[in-house]
């Protein structure tokens, strides 16, 4: 693997199938009495979060603890940033505390990649503007293969607001990786200019790809991105694209429903298909922590095996 995690075209398949390999792996922990392994004692990860976020900042810091990381938690609120603080300045702080890690959200897309230019530690991209996401598309993968084996060939179908989607763009390019054929639904204002040169297939029809999908992962509209009118009304978006009882009838038995959160209930997913069997949405979160326990380990760690003959904490 490379030294950052920016993009997940970053990832080669050797390198994405060793990340869910290392997570496999490590996922045995959550089931111990002491969720703790020795593995990056000693090391320090900077949760540096510009943007708010419940799931993926506590994801991080669950993972960076269980592998016994010190971990420093950035908020741009309460800092220095509100005084107007660029964030060179602010990684150059990092790095003169002896970050071996940096955890980054950034409401601008490239920030990460800017970031990974100024500190000499590891960089994780958390989301940046409406560009990547990358381990949320790993812990989606993670979760589509234990649920249903091998990716080569499955049928992904993504549903929503493509154009503001970094959720989108990453898993896109990961799936595409990983061998599954993917598909994008929205309306014609809700992709981006640039979707034609994505490697994927684009439809507007909702109803006509469920009977072939493999999984159904909706996207949650984002309001605060948007500066226009891009559909009509909620009413109208929800009825045309949203996921109901009746559409997920339509999948085949095998086919699971994601959603990578916040959701918007009501809007595009119902709550009785946000809380059915198939949906594995809860099942996301926690797979998230167990990922990025892989990605920090293979970036930070890495030359040991995860678990190996390490003892736990305590015993």
């Amino acid at each position: 693997m490379k030294q950052h995690l920016i993009s997940a075209a970053d990832l080669t398949k050797d390198d994405a199938l060793l990340i869910l390999d290392t997570a496999e792996e490590l996922a045995s922990v959550a089931d111990r009495p002491i969720k703790k392994l020795p593995t990056l004692r000693g090391r320090t990860v900077v949760n540096l979060f510009f943007e708010d976020s419940t799931r993926t900042r506590i994801s991080f810091e669950a993972a960076a603890k269980r592998l016994s990381a010190d971990v420093i938690n950035f908020s741009a609120k309460g800092s220095s940033v509100s005084k107007g603080e660029s964030l060179k300045d602010t990684a150059l702080t990092l790095e003169a505390m002896g970050a071996d890690g940096v955890v980054i959200r950034h409401g601008a897309s490239g920030a990460p990649h800017r970031l990974a230019t100024w500190v000499r530690g590891s960089v994780v991209n958390a989301g940046d503007g409406t560009h990547e996401h990358p381990t949320q598309a790993l812990l989606d993968a993670y979760t589509m293969r234990r649920r249903l084996g091998d990716l080569d060939g499955r049928r992904i179908t993504i549903v929503g607001d493509i154009l503001h989607s970094r959720v989108a763009r990453s898993n896109v390019l990961l799936l595409n990786t990983l061998g599954a054929e993917v598909t994008l639904v929205a309306p014609p204002t809700l992709f981006p200019v640039a979707v034609g040169t994505w490697p994927c297939e684009i439809a507007y029809d909702f109803d006509a790809v469920l009977p072939k999908s493999d999984v159904v992962m909706m996207l949650r509209v984002q309001q605060e991105r948007m500066n226009a009118a891009y559909f009509p009304t909620v009413r109208e978006y929800s009825r045309r694209y949203g996921l109901d009882a009746r559409r997920m009838a339509a999948l085949p038995e095998h086919a699971l429903v994601m959603h990578p959160g916040p959701m918007n209930r009501g809007v595009e997913i119902a709550a009785e298909v946000a809380d059915s069997t198939r949906s594995t949405i809860v099942e996301q979160v926690a797979n998230g922590v167990t990922v990025r326990m892989a990605v920090l380990y293979l970036l930070l760690g890495g030359s040991e095996p995860a678990i190996g003959n390490t003892r736990t904490e305590g015993e």
